[in-house]
């Protein structure tokens, strides 16, 4: 087993007593009588990272849909941004990064095309069948969707990851269809908390995308930062751009106000995040889990300064009537491709038809609504608009 690169703490999650994987089946590597160097968490990071899924959040929407410019967000510049912060963490509280790493990047793997706007609708769409709810879709992928290995389905995860990723908000009092069978088969403990490593991939996603929406705002022409100047953390900043360096070009801004909104959440959140884990004490891991609290969080100052700005970008970014209009267009984008396809079922790919051997026309409603919702979710922004393009164009039949 490769030693660690720093020294972890207690609480960390250490790697020799990782629970294992669902399936013990050895790395390729070690099956044609090599050696794999790495820990099983860098091998959870790297299947993520080769996995079509994830291949796939390049052209799926963080805020603005993929042909509005090409410097915004996707989801996939979002998860790589997750896992840096997650990363640098980490290493200062001395916790397993490569774990934490892998949690990152996953975490977002079940997301529609178009944001939370297309899961919405398809959510809205499935309601008489149980909804749809892209953390649960994560782990479907995980466990089910992804046909990469010849020997399993999914990704064959350790059981810290999938954890991780399924509870990485916290504990799962309200548990759905895909998670109860996961925990069934590989007990998650849905009632703790996640190991540290989750706890501050989920703190980072909350750095990430509020400082980088910011940055995305007002690159687009929906922010002033001069309509910031009031706010907590950015109005700060920007008054001290100002008076450092007079007016300064929308690139050089955008880039000091966001790399120095991270820095202070990052900063508070491991300042008290080492408070907490001193008040507590945890001897491991699983004492990190039970502690009845998050031991990763942000101050009382800091978490009120953060949803202060998450408001201001609720009105300001997120319901502007721009990004209303496109919300607008995906949402019936997402309900008229569902509604056809479980009208009529032939019109989806070839490939599709049949799950498990079986014809979709023979499957359930249930089970039918859930299968349609695995070929929309795993649509690209790009892809949904084509074949909605080929669907409902009363242009030439054949393309």
């Amino acid at each position: 087993m490769p030693m660690p690169l720093i020294d972890l703490a207690a609480y960390a999650t250490h790697v020799d007593d990782s629970r294992g994987r669902l399936l013990d089946i050895p790395s390729a590597s070690v099956e044609i009588g090599g050696y794999d160097p790495r820990s099983p968490f860098q091998r959870d990071r790297d299947r993520i990272i080769h996995c079509s899924a994830f291949r796939r959040l390049k052209h799926k929407t963080q805020v603005f849909i993929y042909h509005e410019g090409d410097y915004f967000r996707t989801r996939l510049t979002h998860s790589l941004e997750v896992a840096q912060i997650t990363r640098a963490i980490c290493r200062q509280l001395r916790l397993d990064d490569d774990l934490a790493e892998a949690i990152a990047l996953a975490h977002d793997l079940g997301h529609t095309p178009f944001g939370h706007a297309g899961e919405t609708e398809l959510d809205d769409a499935m309601r008489d069948v149980g909804g749809f709810d892209h953390n649960e879709q994560t782990i479907r992928i995980l466990t089910k969707l992804e046909h990469c290995y010849a020997d399993f389905d999914g990704l064959n995860l350790t059981w810290e990851s999938l954890e991780g990723i399924v509870k990485h908000n916290g504990p799962d009092a309200d548990p759905r269809p895909t998670v109860i069978a996961l925990d069934q088969a590989f007990s998650l403990d849905l009632n703790s908390y996640a190991s540290l490593e989750a706890q501050v991939a989920a703190l980072s996603d909350d750095i990430a995308y509020i400082s980088h929406d910011c940055d995305d705002g007002i690159r687009a022409g929906l922010l002033d930062p001069d309509a910031m100047l009031d706010l907590p953390l950015a109005g700060p900043i920007l008054t001290d751009l100002k008076s450092r360096y007079g007016t300064l070009e929308t690139s050089r801004l955008v880039h000091e106000l966001t790399r120095r909104l991270i820095s202070l959440a990052v900063s508070d959140l491991v300042e008290e995040s080492l408070r907490r884990l001193n008040d507590h004490a945890p001897k491991s891991a699983d004492d990190a889990r039970h502690a009845g609290r998050p031991l990763i969080g942000f101050s009382d100052q800091m978490a009120k300064d953060l949803e202060v700005m998450r408001g201001f970008l609720f009105t300001a970014v997120w319901r502007h009537y721009k990004v209303n209009r496109m919300t607008s267009k995906a949402k019936r984008v997402m309900r008229q491709l569902y509604d056809l396809f479980m009208a009529q079922t032939n019109t989806l790919p070839q490939d599709w038809q049949m799950v498990d051997g079986t014809p979709i026309l023979d499957l359930s409603h249930a089970d039918r609504a859930r299968h349609v919702a695995d070929y929309l979710a795993s649509m690209t922004d790009r892809y949904a608009m084509m074949e909605y393009e080929r669907l409902f164009d009363l242009g030439p039949i054949l393309r």
